[in-house]
């Protein structure tokens, strides 16, 4: 399994399990984001703690869960990054349009203060 989709009170967490987040399975991500906000889902907190490596399709995919969720006036998160995403991230200029904190608490606790004042 490539990745572990759990539903919280407030949101919805993707732990992404495979070392890359790559063209492998970017695309089983996309159609998992979109399912997920089919079903209704807003807030979406991913977890990169185990991605070592992240090339463009993965971050097509954060993108397109960025997406849905701001479509869906929800939030999304991006947690857990290690040094080498981290760095894409900020290479590519993402870090000013993604919401991220160090951990999952910092996420939930991100998504509620945001619902509390939304």
């Amino acid at each position: 399994m490539e990745f572990n989709i759990e539903k919280f009170e407030n949101y919805t967490k993707i732990q992404v399990l495979e070392e890359k987040l790559d063209t492998h399975i970017a695309p089983a991500l996309k159609s998992e984001l979109v399912l997920i906000s089919g079903k209704g889902e807003k807030n979406v907190v991913m977890d990169l703690s185990n991605c070592k490596y992240c090339d463009s399709s993965g971050l097509s995919a954060i993108l397109v869960a960025n997406r849905l969720s701001k479509n869906a006036n929800g939030i999304f998160v991006l947690t857990g990054l290690n040094d080498a995403v981290e760095r894409l991230i900020t290479i590519s200029q993402l870090d000013t349009v993604l919401n991220i904190t160090p951990t999952i608490q910092d996420a939930a606790k991100l998504i509620e203060t945001e619902q509390a004042s939304g």
